[in-house]
């Protein structure tokens, strides 16, 4: 794999090697997953910092979560962290030494900071899950265009970094400032293809939240996760943690390029949804999570012992307000026992949650569904978008017990 004409210098001595014109990906020792959707055979193949991951797409590379990973705790390890890009250029070489963040548009004093200007300012550490808006495309009713992914694309970690907030405020924002804008280095292989970046509003962006992050789970961010430097927007969506950050813009309008004004964008209305097959008759941008959780130690069909305690294990998480409970069914969702939640991690991380089900022998759905601190609950019916965004249904895993 590694082809000493194509190097990529990077953190800890990273190497990545082209292989073509493409990151060289490996086969992993299993070849293939199946995904539990139809045409969901996909190869898995392993990256430099990554162990095998579910492959979507080659180039750019879009690399998915195998599900059993969740199981090993509320933390997802970096090299099984998914990786979404969505633009064929990726940076295939950084000098970090060279290396800028430029801060301009409507401030008071632009800035250009290394990275050791940027680590000198007080860090900032947060817990947060990163999902992509597309999480899970594959297994909507009907079908929809788009990546389809299962529902690996998301993973949790610990941030380390500087407050956005701190670095507006460095810079100055002037009063007239709406928007901030924000690029990072991957580009565009067709000059016809717009260039990928996005927006928060002001107040967002200075919600002391949002931040500049350098460290994953207590290393340098993996080359694939946004090496140097990633927004980390904590309870939205991955569209809006934009990767290898370089460039920051403060503009006093409304950025409406194609993927602010046109992409990831959601039916406007409570539930972000339409009836199946139809359209929405107005947009707006996609935002925060919705609530959700999952059963992580058990695989559907699988087979479990009848009429003995067998554990459950699983995650949930939501938009920031932090998960209250979580519920269990084995009736089809006539009725419910509770589970008992693990360690908080902050309203912006996965919670996990374990309990003991005793199933006389038969087939079985079982059902798990969240409850967040403000009350909102995972609905029992799929709510449809044309663009497969938001999926948070209660999931359901069939199992016997014999």
């Amino acid at each position: 794999m590694l082809d000493r004409r194509h190097i990529i210098k990077g953190a800890g001595g990273l190497a990545v090697a082209l292989a073509g014109a493409h990151l060289g990906a490996q086969r992993a020792v299993a070849d293939s997953v199946t995904l539990p959707f139809d045409n969901g055979e996909r190869p898995l193949v392993t990256y430099p910092q990554k162990r095998p991951l579910i492959q979507l797409t080659e180039r750019p590379p879009q690399l998915e979560t195998p599900f059993a990973v969740f199981d090993e705790g509320a933390i997802t390890p970096n090299d099984a962290f998914f990786v979404r890009y969505h633009l064929g250029g990726i940076p295939l070489e950084i000098d970090t030494d060279a290396f800028r963040l430029e801060v301009g548009g409507k401030v008071n004093l632009p800035l250009s900071l290394s990275l050791q200007d940027i680590k000198a300012m007080a860090p900032k550490e947060i817990v947060a899950v990163n999902q992509c808006s597309g999480n899970s495309r594959g297994l909507f009713n009907p079908r929809v265009g788009g990546g389809q992914l299962a529902n690996g694309a998301m993973g949790n970690a610990r941030w380390v970094g500087v407050s956005l907030k701190s670095v507006l405020d460095k810079a100055g924002v002037r009063p007239e400032a709406k928007q901030v804008v924000f690029d990072g280095l991957d580009r565009p292989v067709m000059p016809e293809t717009p260039d990928f970046t996005k927006a928060l509003d002001i107040d967002h962006a200075r919600d002391g939240e949002a931040m500049l992050a350098w460290s994953m789970n207590g290393t340098d961010l993996p080359w694939l996760n946004g090496y140097p430097l990633r927004l980390v927007v904590p309870g939205y969506y991955g569209t809006y943690w934009v990767k290898h950050v370089n460039k920051i813009t403060v503009i006093d309008g409304v950025l409406e390029n194609f993927w602010m004004k046109t992409a990831y964008r959601i039916p406007d209305n409570s539930c972000a949804c339409v009836a199946p097959g139809t359209k929405p008759d107005k947009t707006v941008p996609i935002g925060r999570f919705n609530v959700r959780s999952f059963i992580t130690n058990i695989q559907g069909g699988d087979t479990v012992r009848a009429n003995t305690d067998t554990p459950l294990r699983g995650i949930a998480f939501d938009g920031g307000r932090g998960i209250k409970e979580v519920f269990i069914s084995s009736d089809g969702g006539k009725t419910w026992s509770g589970t008992e939640l693990g360690e908080d991690l902050g309203k912006y991380s996965y919670r996990t949650w374990h309990t003991n089900v005793k199933l006389p022998a038969g087939s079985y759905d079982l059902l798990v569904r969240a409850t967040s601190r403000s009350g909102e609950v995972q609905p029992m019916e799929q709510r449809w978008n044309p663009s497969g965004y938001m999926r948070n249904v209660v999931e359901s895993i069939h199992v016997q017990a014999a």
